[in-house]
C-alpha cells in the first residue's frame, strides 16, 4: 500500500481519509446569542444570493429556523405573521403544501409547514381538513407513501406522513397495519432501515422509521441490540457521527443517530463528551451557526440539528427535544402526544 504524508493527515492511496481532524483552535463551549442571531438574520434580506437560490425548500428552512430559535427561548425573534401568511398562500387545494408559493405541494413540506403551525399553536391558518386528505392520498396499496403525484416512495414520506396526522389528530384516515408491515420491509439483517425493501441502511432512513413506529406504538418489531450497535458503531475517533459506514462524519448526524438511540433506549451506548467536542468545534465563531464539520460554512439546517443533538446530550443551555418529532418537549406536551420508546 502506498501512503502519503501531507501535513498531519496519513492517506492512503486508494483509501482517503474518513474522519476529521479537530484542530486546538476550535470553540470548546456553546455560542449561544451568536446562533440566535445567525438564524435571526439568515433570510432577512430577501434580495440576497442564497435567499433567492433556497425558494426550493424555504417551508422547511423556515421549520428549521424556528425550532433552532424554540430551542434558545427566542421563538419571536421571527415574525409569526408573515410565516402564517407564506403557509397560507402555499398550500394548494389539493390541501397539499409547497415550499413556497406556486411550489408543487409535497409531503416534506407538508410536514414542515404543519410543524411550524403547531409551533404557533395556529394550526387554522390552514384547511387541515384538506391537507388530510391528501397526505391519506398518497398511501399505497402495500401500505408505503409516496412523496407527491410524482410517485417516488421513501421511508422518509412514511414519516412524514404519520407525523402530519398525528400532530392533526387524524391517523385514522390511513391504514395503520399496512404501513407498519411496509416499514418492517425496509429492515435489514444489521436492524437498520433503508429508503425501500432491500436498500443499505442509513441513519436518516432509521431515524423516519423509527419515529414513525414509535408515533404508532409498534417499536416491539424492532431488533433493539443489532440496531443499537449499529448506531453507535457511526462514532469516529474525531467524537462526531457519519450516516453510514465508511462517510465522514457530519454534525447532522447528530440529531439522526442520537435521537434514534434515544427512541430505543441507547444513548448512553456513544461517548457523550468527545461528541459534544466535535459539536462544538462546528460552530463559526465569527458569524455563529454550525456547519457539517469544522472549518465548513454554517447554515439553518446544521444549526439546528446541532442544537437538538446538545438537547439530546442534556445541555441546560437549550430547550428539551423531542427525539421523535423534533420540536421542543414542551409543544408536545401542550398538544398531549403520547408517543413509545424503549426502556433504558
Amino acid at each position: 500500500m502506498v501512503c502519503i504524508y501531507t501535513k498531519d493527515i496519513k492517506i492512503s492511496m486508494g483509501f482517503p481519509p474518513k474522519d476529521v481532524k479537530i484542530t486546538s483552535d476550535v470553540p470548546i463551549s456553546l455560542m449561544i446569542e451568536k446562533h440566535v442571531d445567525f438564524i435571526t438574520k439568515f433570510g432577512s434580506d430577501k434580495d440576497a444570493y442564497e435567499y433567492q437560490m433556497t425558494e426550493y425548500l424555504r417551508m422547511s428552512g423556515i421549520y428549521w429556523g424556528l425550532t433552532a430559535l424554540d430551542l434558545c427561548g427566542k421563538l419571536n425573534n421571527f415574525d409569526k405573521e408573515e410565516i402564517l401568511s407564506l403557509i397560507k398562500s402555499s398550500q394548494h387545494p389539493c390541501g397539499g403544501i409547497g415550499a413556497s408559493p406556486n411550489h408543487d405541494p409535497h409531503l416534506l413540506y407538508t410536514l414542515s409547514a404543519v410543524q411550524i403551525l403547531v409551533t404557533y399553536d395556529s394550526i387554522g391558518t390552514i384547511d387541515s381538513a384538506s391537507a388530510v386528505k391528501y397526505i391519506a392520498s398518497l398511501q399505497q396499496e402495500d401500505g408505503s407513501f409516496m412523496g407527491d403525484k410524482w410517485g417516488e416512495i421513501d421511508t422518509r414520506f412514511s414519516f412524514c406522513a404519520i407525523a402530519c396526522l398525528k400532530l392533526l389528530n387524524a391517523m385514522d384516515v390511513i391504514n395503520v397495519d399496512k404501513a407498519t408491515t411496509y416499514i418492517l420491509s425496509c429492515m435489514n439483517f444489521d436492524g437498520g432501515f433503508g429508503v425501500r425493501p432491500g436498500s443499505e441502511s442509513h441513519a436518516g432512513q432509521i431515524y423516519c422509521c423509527l419515529g414513525a413506529l414509535s408515533i404508532l406504538k409498534r417499536l416491539h418489531h424492532i431488533d433493539t441490540e443489532s440496531l443499537g450497535w449499529w448506531l453507535c458503531e457511526r462514532q469516529l475517533p474525531s467524537g462526531g457521527l457519519n450516516g453510514r459506514p465508511e462517510k465522514l462524519p457530519d454534525v447532522c448526524y447528530c440529531w439522526w443517530v442520537l435521537a434514534s438511540l434515544k427512541i430505543i433506549g441507547k444513548i448512553d451506548w456513544i461517548d457523550s463528551e468527545k461528541l459534544k467536542k466535535f459539536i462544538f468545534a462546528c460552530q463559526d465563531p465569527e458569524t455563529g451557526g454550525f456547519t457539517d464539520r469544522p472549518g465548513d460554512v454554517p447554515d439553518p439546517f446544521h444549526t439546528l440539528f446541532a442544537l437538538a443533538g446538545l438537547s439530546l446530550l442534556g445541555s441546560q443551555e437549550v430547550k428539551m427535544i423531542n427525539p421523535v418529532f423534533c420540536m421542543t418537549q414542551e409543544i408536545i406536551d401542550r398538544m398531549s402526544i403520547s408517543l413509545q420508546y424503549n426502556e433504558v
